[in-house]
């Protein structure tokens, strides 16, 4: 009985599971409700586990419909990784790569890898975009970029498939002028929460209603990673920023690190994640820049 299930079996149950009803499922997939409702029907009977408890007014998520929906997706997802796979080994060698990358990647890094790629691949044409937070996973989910670079946005969606890279650790600066650098010690919340925070703003919704790393009620919400830098040089506030990029000006003068209330230095680092459509994975120079990447 097993043997004949189905992918489109698993991605009735997915969807339904999603939506939270058969008629919602039925207009994501585009089908009668009664199809959706015979199609899990079916499903039930081939497994011999009840997925849905149908006694209320919505179908629920039986304790067997809970622990067998990660293995769906699972199954779902990998079938679409092997189709798309399968579709660039057929289109062979990319004529073009678009790439969008954190602001917040090590330009020392990125260069290094960029180098690689050119010198493996100098017929693959390159188009690089750098963005902060939403905007490089929204140029990859709208197909405006094959591959993103993001780790100033932590919220993966599940229509892309992420592949760690490194992490770059984060250190809290201001101005050698500024009030909270002659403040011996440990720097409290409420020291803090008195002085202005530059933040990294997002230009998209992929993050509204949530902040990250945002502890003074008083913000200046900046768009690049530039002009924070310029600012808290300026002394217009503190902020967190990468290390690679501040760590001449710590020590030219030019900015001073605070120590502050919370996790230890050592935890104080962002993920790199590599992020492309499951549906789009990268050809070979795609593949072969991630490498090097993360190398």
């Amino acid at each position: 009985m097993l043997d004949g299930l189905t992918l489109d079996q698993l991605r009735t149950f997915i969807a339904a599971a999603e939506e939270g009803s058969f008629s919602a499922a039925g207009r994501k997939l585009r089908r009668a409700q009664s199809v959706v409702s015979q199609t899990l029907a079916n499903l039930e009977q081939q497994l011999g586990v009840k997925l849905f408890d149908r006694s209320a007014r919505y179908p629920r998520l039986t304790d067997h419909g809970r622990a067998l929906l990660v293995d769906a997706r699972a199954v779902a997802d990998g079938m679409a990784e092997f189709k798309a796979r399968a579709g660039t080994l057929r289109e062979g060698l990319e004529a073009e790569l678009s790439v969008v990358i954190d602001v917040m990647y090590p330009m020392a890094a990125l260069t290094r890898a960029l180098g690689l790629f050119r010198a493996g691949y100098p017929r693959t044409a390159l188009r690089l975009y750098v963005e902060v937070l939403g905007g490089v996973v929204e140029a990859v989910l709208d197909r405006r970029c094959r591959i993103g670079v993001v780790g100033s946005l932590p919220i993966i969606p599940p229509e892309v498939h992420s592949q760690p890279l490194l992490e770059v650790p984060f250190v809290v600066v201001v101005a050698p002028a500024h009030p909270l650098a002659s403040v011996r010690g440990m720097v409290r919340s409420a020291e803090l929460a008195k002085h202005v925070q530059l933040v990294l703003t997002d230009r998209t919704a992929l993050s509204k209603g949530r902040e990250f790393g945002v502890l003074s009620p008083q913000t200046w919400r900046l768009s690049d990673l530039g002009s924070k830098h310029a600012f808290l040089k300026a002394g217009f506030g503190w902020g967190y920023m990468p290390v690679p990029a501040v760590e001449q000006d710590i020590r030219d003068g030019r900015l001073v690190k605070l120590r502050i209330e919370g996790p230890p230095a050592r935890a104080q680092v962002m993920p790199m994640h590599a992020v492309w459509r499951k549906d789009a994975p990268p050809g070979p120079a795609g593949r072969a820049l991630v490498d090097w990447l993360k190398a």
